[in-house]
């Protein structure tokens, strides 16, 4: 369903607004207008209508992710799309998701992610920030890509390789061989093209959707991080809703996370076609184990500089185990 957007989520979330609470008493008469902040391009599953009126600022128009939450703290802007290594700063629980080869499955990553009861005291740890995650959009599996072809963890060294901004994520890389380059997701594009950087990692539509198969022509199935994309609410918004209003936002949210899991796979397929047939892209098939191996202590050192994680690690290995014996 190319142009079905994974954001317009919210703006289901607002459409169910309407439909709810047409009539209710509660409703006031003027236009509230919410105003929605993401990273990605408008074909992306991360874009989709008077009580509500929904203004979606997609390609970083209102800066990139970490500006965008920023604004949302502050109440500039009510929601943002952004992905879990941008929530570190503010709750330091966030950081397991960079962990290297922490789901051992997608299954298991599906389950622990649906897992509402379990995630909620994870969406509220940012309160104190200002702001709190409504929901949580799969964005795939990340893998490495780059202007030359990645084979081994040999081929990473000395590579300058764009990761999210989070530390957990710039060791992981360097534990590879490469060099971390963090930036933000909007100037990958432009550092590829002009050789700052060597290459990136993150899911297949990066290549299309924002064109950076236009620019690095190998994408390796190394898998080393499987992290998702969050719906961000700005926390003076939220509670300034009536019981019902945020009991709607909030089954809406998921309405919206259970929208876009439909549709990730095809998009997924969809862009690998493109990338291969329009862009000349080569997906190259690895020895997964190989790159685990590379990255074996990294978890450890992120379980001993941070506790906060602890809870949250245990949790995820337990559904690993249930996936793990099932394949057995």
């Amino acid at each position: 369903m190319k142009g079905f957007k994974k954001i317009g989520a919210l703006v289901l979330c607002c459409g169910l607004f309407i439909g709810n609470l047409t009539g209710c008493a509660s409703i006031k008469s003027e236009k509230r207008i919410i105003r929605i902040s993401h990273a990605q391009s408008e074909t992306h599953p991360e874009h989709l209508g008077d009580k509500y009126e929904v203004q979606i600022y997609p390609n970083e128009l209102l800066g990139g992710a970490q500006k965008a939450i920023e604004l949302t703290q502050t109440g500039a802007i009510d929601f943002v799309v952004a992905g879990t290594a941008n929530l570190e700063n503010f709750a330091d629980v966030y950081e397991v998701f960079s962990m290297p080869y922490l789901f051992t499955s997608e299954e298991a990553y599906h389950e622990v992610m649906s897992d509402t009861e379990y995630m909620k005291a994870v969406y509220e740890s940012t309160d104190e920030a200002g702001f709190r995650v409504l929901t949580w959009y799969n964005a795939g599996t990340r893998s490495f890509y780059a202007k030359k072809p990645i084979y081994t963890p040999d081929d990473l060294k000395g590579l300058k390789m764009r990761v999210q901004q989070s530390p957990a994520s710039v060791n992981m890389a360097n534990a590879f061989g490469a060099a971390a380059s963090p930036m933000s997701f909007g100037e990958v594009y432009t550092a590829i093209q002009q050789g700052v950087i060597d290459g990136a990692e993150n899911n297949e539509l990066a290549l299309t959707n924002n064109k950076h198969g236009e620019v690095a022509k190998y994408y390796s199935y190394n898998k080393h991080q499987m992290v998702p994309d969050m719906l961000i609410g700005n926390l003076k918004f939220l509670e300034g809703l009536s019981e019902e209003e945020y009991q709607i936002f909030e089954e809406a949210a998921l309405l919206s996370t259970e929208e876009e899991m439909k549709y990730w796979d095809e998009q997924v397929e969809e862009a690998k076609n493109i990338a291969i047939n329009e862009m000349g892209v080569e997906f190259i098939e690895v020895d997964i184990q190989a790159f685990k191996d590379k990255v074996s202590g990294v978890q450890q050192e992120m379980l001993d500089a941070n506790p906060s994680i602890l809870e949250l690690y245990d949790h995820i290995q337990e559904v690993n185990a249930k996936y793990t014996q099932e394949e057995e």
